[in-house]
């Protein structure tokens, strides 16, 4: 009989490809997870791992297994959360993660009004961008993450994860207050009258910079300057403060007031992006994820500029600002 919990470690390993790796996502010592591979090597009669260098790799035996330990692993998972169904209590633990602004608008509210409704649900808050938290969310080291969508950036899920829509955010100019396009336009500033500025976005690669380039191209006709970089959106509104910078930017991540700044719509038309949460297939019974889901969803609609999100269907299914 194959042990699910040393499955599991064999599952992980393929997953994560070094047993450090291993024993520290799952708070185990090497020595710990070894001598259970090894236990599970000889439950099996096959030899699962070989010596790669300093490290193991799987045998063409144990990706076999692999494959099998995935739905085993899996109809657990069900059954755990169709017995925490029946039971219909709010208990356990639920482990959000989730990038600075989204954190700070819906994370953190949804957060409050669980301990309030379910003061038996241990929250925990981890921030990560989508890139990290939506692999860790597959593997089992998160419940709920929040992520986002720029358009024509679209995120691929894996298989086995779900995703729920919370809101549309919609993505402004911010222009210092004195900029001559800022006084001549009071609501909507055409793109191409900046053509020659200095630019702020996210790093590169990121969602933030990918979006301000398509955009300036698609609607501008230009490439952006893009000058600085930052992760966090409050460098970038401070130097657009001082006259040194221009930048595009999504509603959530901006203060109610930011001194210095003047906030104008697209003149060519809106761009937007989807605020989402995803969890695991396999958790969508539980009443801890129910309960998480929907704190998520109230707190995204509370928000002052909230625009619901686009009609969609949870589904397996691309840096934020």
């Amino acid at each position: 009989m194959l042990d699910l919990r040393r499955l599991r470690l064999l599952r992980e390993l393929d997953e994560r490809g070094t047993i450090a790796a291993v024993a520290d996502a799952l708070r185990f010592t090497p020595s710990a997870v070894s001598q259970q591979l090894a236990i599970l090597e000889r439950e099996a009669g096959v030899k699962l791992l070989e010596r790669a260098g300093r490290g193991v790799r799987l045998t063409d035996a144990a990706l076999v297994l692999v494959a099998h330990a995935d739905a085993l692993l899996e109809r657990a998972a069900r059954a755990e959360a169709d017995l925490a169904a029946a039971a219909g209590t709010v208990t356990g633990r639920g482990r959000i993660a989730g990038f600075q602004s989204v954190m700070l608008r819906i994370a953190l509210p949804a957060m409050e009004a669980l301990a309030r409704e379910a003061p038996r649900l241990r929250c925990e808050l981890r921030e990560a961008e989508p890139e990290e938290a939506l692999p860790a969310l597959a593997l089992g080291d998160l419940d709920l993450v929040l992520a986002d969508e720029w358009r024509d950036q679209p995120r691929r899920l894996r298989a086995g994860l779900q995703r729920h829509e919370l809101l549309r955010d919609a993505v402004n100019l911010v222009l210092p207050a004195r900029h001559p396009a800022a006084r001549r336009h009071a609501r909507a500033v055409p793109l191409a009258e900046l053509a020659g500025e200095p630019w702020a976005t996210g790093h590169v690669r990121m969602g933030w910079e990918e979006m301000t380039k398509r955009t300036c191209r698609g609607l501008g006709g230009f490439d952006p300057d893009i000058r600085h970089r930052a992760n966090d959106a409050s460098v970038s509104l401070g130097l657009v403060a001082r006259g040194l910078a221009v930048t595009m930017l999504p509603e959530l991540p901006m203060p109610p007031r930011h001194p210095g700044i003047a906030v104008r719509a697209i003149a060519e038309g809106p761009v937007d992006r989807a605020i989402f949460a995803v969890i695991r297939d396999a958790d969508a019974a539980r009443p801890s994820t129910r309960a998480l889901v929907a704190a998520m969803r109230d707190a995204a609609a509370a928000l002052p500029y909230a625009r619901p999100a686009a009609a969609r269907a949870p589904s397996a299914s691309s840096r934020s600002a």
